[in-house]
């Protein structure tokens, strides 16, 4: 693939799948020790997904005018180092059994992390080819499947052999090798800090506040891309939702006795369906389109978590796993390669600093839902039809707006470039 040629691009990845396979297992064995530690009380597990959502909407005024006006190498080094930092201090306190600490710290830890992907991503356009974009995407999609396939099951397993103290110590460690990768990559000035150099004593409330409001106005200025990001809160939604569902799906219906080995396999399932969708996804997209391959693909998951939540045998269930993944991979190929073109290189940070705090609303709804009604007022097979009435509602606007709106912007490219 001609991405590995790029060594930046090499070092980004490699970078990224550390800091992600380390978060992945950090956070799976806080969230087994918080249903050990607290039996009695689920909504701990709940809160603590809570803790790192919420924090979106305490700084995304700032993330995405920082990726734009500051340096972005910068940010994604610092994100990394500073969660480095306090992880060892979450270490600490979980070792003291102070867990409201521990939420407080997880909250902030959170809050530096959402500075990282704006940056990121804006780092990732400016090395790329427009034509890599989905095969960027569709080696993401490949990545996560790997992920779900060992990352619960290493967070699992972190926990039982080395305790929550060894989980969280690889996490650090991720962090710490992440921000010592991006460190040594070499990206030209324009990439870096494509409005020109600034420092942050330059910015000044007033700035942020205009540069934050030029992004919804690029949003607002193209339907396709507005039409796009709105359906990010359903979005938030879904992931708040299913963030939790498979370990009370476990705990609660399927294996209470056995929650701990059977949890992971969903994941696992899951990621074997996400390798096998990312494996044709990429072609399947130049084949037949990215409009019909992302409404299909939802009005599919749609009525395949209807029919998730309804089983009661773990291997019927571990089969929707897998067609769920083979399913949600091409639309998220799709929806990650379709934002870096339609966003100009310069304003790829405001416009991303939209979309985090969409799906973070969506997110916090559904978790704050969660939190309060379970298990005392809905079960486990509602939270499959609350997943399911979400899909299917951004899967109807997307119908109806989508099509229209991808032929009037395909119609402007032809245009312009015959222009």
């Amino acid at each position: 693939m001609e991405l590995f040629r790029n060594t930046i691009f090499v070092r980004m990845f490699l970078a990224t799948f550390a800091s992600q396979l380390g978060t992945m297992v950090g956070t799976m064995a806080f969230a087994f020790y918080l249903i050990d530690r607290f039996s009695n009380q689920p909504s701990y597990a709940t809160v603590a997904e809570m803790m790192y959502s919420l924090p979106t909407l305490a700084v995304f005024l700032f993330i995405g005018v920082l990726a734009d006006r500051l340096d972005r190498k910068r940010i994604a080094v610092y994100s990394d180092w500073i969660r480095a930092g306090l992880s060892v201090l979450l270490l600490v306190v979980i070792h003291e059994d102070w867990i409201v600490a521990a939420f407080a710290i997880l909250f902030v830890r959170s809050a530096v992390s959402k500075f990282f992907a704006p940056a990121e991503l804006s780092l990732l356009q400016g090395i790329m080819k427009p034509e890599q974009y989905v095969q960027a995407s569709s080696l993401n999609m490949s990545i996560m499947g790997i992920f779900m396939l060992f990352g619960m099951s290493m967070g699992s397993a972190a926990y039982y052999y080395l305790g929550i103290e060894g989980a969280i110590i690889i996490d650090t460690a991720s962090f710490i090798i992440s921000g010592i990768l991006l460190a040594v990559c070499r990206f030209p000035a324009h990439v870096r800090q494509p409005n020109g150099k600034a420092k942050l004593r330059d910015l000044h409330i007033k700035n942020i506040i205009a540069d934050f409001s030029s992004g919804l106005k690029y949003i607002l200025r193209s339907r396709l891309l507005l039409a796009i990001i709105l359906g990010n809160f359903f979005f938030g939604i879904v992931n708040g939702v299913f963030s939790i569902l498979p370990l009370f799906t476990m705990k609660y219906k399927l294996s209470p006795e056995h929650y701990q080995v059977h949890t992971p396999l969903v994941m696992v399932f899951l990621g074997i369906g996400y390798l096998v969708g990312s494996a044709f996804s990429a072609p399947l997209v130049k084949k037949v389109g990215k409009v019909s391959v992302l409404i299909t693909g939802l009005f599919l998951v749609s009525a395949l978590t209807i029919v998730a939540g309804s089983f009661d045998h773990l291997q019927l269930y571990y089969a929707a796993m897998v067609l769920l993944g083979i399913i949600l991979a091409p639309i998220n190929v799709v929806l990650g390669g379709w934002l870096p073109e339609l966003v100009d290189p310069q304003s790829m940070g405001r416009v991303s600093g939209w979309i985090e705090p969409l799906a973070t609303a969506g997110q916090a709804l559904a978790l704050g839902f969660v939190a309060i009604t379970f298990p005392a007022l809905v079960t486990v097979t509602v939270l499959y039809w609350i997943l399911a009435a979400s899909t299917l509602i951004v899967s109807t606007y997307y119908l109806i707006v989508l099509p229209s709106l991808n032929r009037k912007h395909q119609n402007a490219v032809k245009t312009e470039a015959a222009g």
